[in-house]
């Protein structure tokens, strides 16, 4: 992403635009990479034909974003066990090519097959987008301040404000969502996001306010905590009661220890129940910032136990 005062000549070469990925450098490339600039990924085959045409029209289309978008290829006969894996977590890689944009380390857009290169233009365009314009930077970092601080009503009203001025503004959105839910009122939250313009609507910040809005209402019918955690010690195999003291220590505050709760539910049965360790895991990382310790972390374990 372009810094404020940067230059269009300081933009990345090719070399640093395209890459070439692999199992081993996909969490740096993609996940990590995608933390302030979204990364296209191209899943393709040397005996794909139309894998052969789109590949360099992505290519030349990241060139001329100079900077704005990433793209790493992967060649999905050569990296086979991150292929499944990903396709386990829900990415749709029984066809190729396919085109999987990341932004701050989650999946936003896609699309498959060859396509024209004006889909490709608007593909970018609407990746770039996401970044957003910094022009109403320095009122959106006061009412994060604001909010930080606890000075709600003022924060809420700040970023009402951004709103008037930018609807389409990706963070005033989330800032305003987020008041709200620091006020408790969960409803006014999720209101926020369902009225937000289709442009911003499936942003990685109000997919992320939303997985906090899922956690707020599961906090509201969390159990008793000691007893939770005297029932997962009296049998280590209940995995209800495992996923519910879980549940409890995140209402708790204690998003680590639900963390590690749910990494060893995933563990000693990754089906159970259609994968709902899995699924919570998801939820409490999309809740975190993207280059939350806890969020890299559980990730990278998460990976490793389904790469095991």
């Amino acid at each position: 992403m372009l810094e404020l005062g940067q230059t269009q000549d300081a933009a990345p070469n090719a070399a640093d635009l395209i890459k070439d990925g692999t199992e081993a450098s996909f969490m740096a490339d993609v996940i990590d990479g995608s933390a302030d600039v979204p990364v296209i990924v191209d899943f393709w085959a040397t005996w794909c034909g139309p894998c052969k045409t789109l590949g360099p029209m992505l290519e030349a289309a990241v060139t001329a974003a100079k900077g704005k978008v990433r793209m790493v290829k992967i060649d999905v006969d050569r990296e086979q066990r991150l292929a499944a894996a990903l396709a386990q977590q829900g990415l749709p890689l029984q066809s190729i090519p396919t085109v999987v944009a990341f932004y701050q380390g989650r999946p936003v857009d896609m699309f498959q097959g060859a396509v024209p290169q004006g889909q490709i233009k608007e593909f970018i365009a609407r990746l770039t987008a996401l970044v957003g314009d910094d022009g109403l930077a320095e009122a959106i970092e006061a009412a994060e301040q604001m909010l930080a601080e606890g000075a709600i009503d003022d924060a809420a009203q700040t970023f009402a404000a951004i709103l008037e001025e930018e609807p389409e503004n990706v963070a005033a959105t989330s800032g305003l969502a987020r008041a709200h839910l620091a006020l408790g009122q969960i409803d006014q939250a999720e209101n926020i996001l369902n009225l937000a313009p289709d442009a911003i609507a499936k942003s990685p910040e109000l997919e992320a306010v939303r997985a906090q809005i899922a956690l707020a209402r599961q906090a509201a019918d969390a159990g008793p905590l000691a007893d939770l955690q005297a029932a997962v010690a009296a049998d280590p195999a209940n995995h209800q009661a495992r996923f519910d003291y879980a549940t409890a220590l995140h209402a708790a505050g204690q998003v680590q220890e639900a963390v590690d709760e749910l990494l060893e539910l995933f563990r000693r049965d990754r089906e159970w129940n259609d994968a709902a360790a899995k699924t919570q895991l998801f939820t409490i990382f999309d809740a975190l910032k993207p280059q939350d310790p806890i969020a890299l972390n559980g990730r990278r374990k998460l990976s490793s136990l389904i790469f095991a």
